[in-house]
């Protein structure tokens, strides 16, 4: 297990790299091919574009670049936002955990409900209740979330006022205040990855039941609940864990599209915002920071599949 565990986090430190390289170059590779004169605007005169190019190194040849910036990335340092004019690492350390609070629960809320969902679905397959609930996981993957969050917003909020139309409160602050703020984006957050997991889950199942030892274990006498949990759904976690670790991404997608509807400051209304001022310094930093995260995600992920069936450790 140990040299399964170093594999993986070899491959997981040459992935971050890969994302570093990229993030780096994202400043490289800017419309117009000057990121300073994106940054300061077209009248900006030529000595402060100079003095930016030589803050931010860019007068150096790339690969000095490269390590000058991947140096100070290290030591948590990317620079200041031309933006908010605020260290962006500080930006970083207010906004991240608002993404992560809203990801985790929606990520929680998508696992409970959908691997339940899809159990639910083998069991009574065929069933008024397993055709509803298939129903809904189809209509579900196909819905564009920030419809359904603005549709949200008019009416539980415009309508009948039962829920705030933006904004965040940490759960510090305020918990149910934050409860209610929370409830629309995580729901709207949650409910594609919930979707797919029903699915999955559910077809996972209907695989793993038909097996003879599923079949050995009811021939047993063994309880229902005990079959299922400890004899089918342990054997079927392998393709709903992936599809866990794939759900990551879709949240941090869906944490953009809900910040924005929701006006929620966190990760991805940093990054939009940052897109569209032409703030490259922060979208360097915060898409460095989102492939970090998934990246460990991701190596959870790898992981867990050496815990849940010791064949694939010595593949």
């Amino acid at each position: 297990m140990g040299t399964f565990i170093i594999r993986r986090v070899f491959m997981a430190v040459i992935v971050v790299f890969i994302v570093s390289i990229i993030s780096f170059l994202l400043l490289q590779l800017v419309p117009g091919g000057d990121p300073v004169r994106g940054m300061l605007g077209l009248e900006a005169n030529q000595e402060a574009v100079d003095d930016m190019r030589q803050e931010l190194w860019l007068d150096r040849p790339i690969i000095v670049q490269y390590i000058h910036w991947a140096g100070n990335a290290l030591k948590g340092d990317f620079g200041k936002s031309m933006r908010y004019r605020e260290k962006v690492v500080d930006l970083i350390r207010q906004r991240l955990p608002v993404t992560l609070h809203l990801a985790s629960l929606a990520l929680i809320i998508a696992a409970l409900l959908g691997i339940t969902g899809g159990i639910i679905c083998a069991i009574k397959r065929g069933s008024v209740l397993d055709q509803t609930i298939s129903v809904f996981s189809n209509g579900a993957v196909a819905v564009p979330i920030f419809w359904l969050g603005i549709l949200g917003i008019y009416l539980f909020s415009l309508t009948l006022g039962w829920l705030p139309t933006q904004g965040y409160t940490s759960p510090m602050d305020n918990f149910w205040l934050s409860a209610k703020r929370v409830i629309m984006p995580v729901i709207c957050m949650s409910l594609p990855t919930l979707a797919m997991m029903t699915r999955q889950t559910r077809s996972a199942m209907l695989e793993v039941v038909r097996q003879d030892y599923v079949r050995t274990a009811w021939s047993k006498g063994l309880t229902e609940q005990r079959v299922i949990i400890r004899h089918a759904l342990k054997n079927a976690l392998i393709p709903i864990v992936t599809l866990l670790g794939l759900g990551l991404p879709h949240l941090a997608a869906g944490s953009v599209l809900m910040e924005t509807v929701f006006n929620v400051p966190g990760m991805g209304r940093l990054l939009v915002g940052a897109v569209l001022d032409k703030d490259f310094i922060v979208v360097q930093a915060a898409v460095l920071i989102i492939g970090i995260i998934i990246s460990f995600a991701n190596l959870v992920v790898d992981i867990s599949y050496g815990l849940l069936d010791p064949r694939i450790r010595y593949q």
